[in-house]
């Protein structure tokens, strides 16, 4: 998986994806979202690793099965509210 974390003043933003996926478009109704390296291609990590951080995350995006499976796993994403666009899993975290 890469993981990467974009820091804007006070906010902070991880993006953690599975690798395969870097460069995909995927299309489902009116969405259309592109997983670009700009936004997650960042360090390539382990699942602990990944767990780990986004434990501790604000504002979480994550695109693929394996990466929102650490989500699902930590009990940060409940598996009803995983959307499936293109037959690919995501979720967003979001702490307030």
């Amino acid at each position: 998986m890469y993981l990467k974390i974009h820091k804007s003043g006070a906010s902070t933003i991880v993006a953690l994806c599975d690798r395969e996926l870097i460069g995909k478009t995927l299309k489902e109704g009116n969405i259309t979202v592109t997983i670009t390296e700009e936004f997650y291609k960042g360090d390539i990590i382990s699942e602990q690793e990944a767990i780990d951080i986004i434990s501790k995350a604000s504002n979480v995006n994550i695109f693929g099965e394996k990466a929102v499976l650490c989500a699902v796993k930590c009990g940060l994403v409940d598996k009803s509210k995983i959307k499936i666009i293109d037959e690919v899993a995501h979720a967003q975290i979001f702490r307030i």
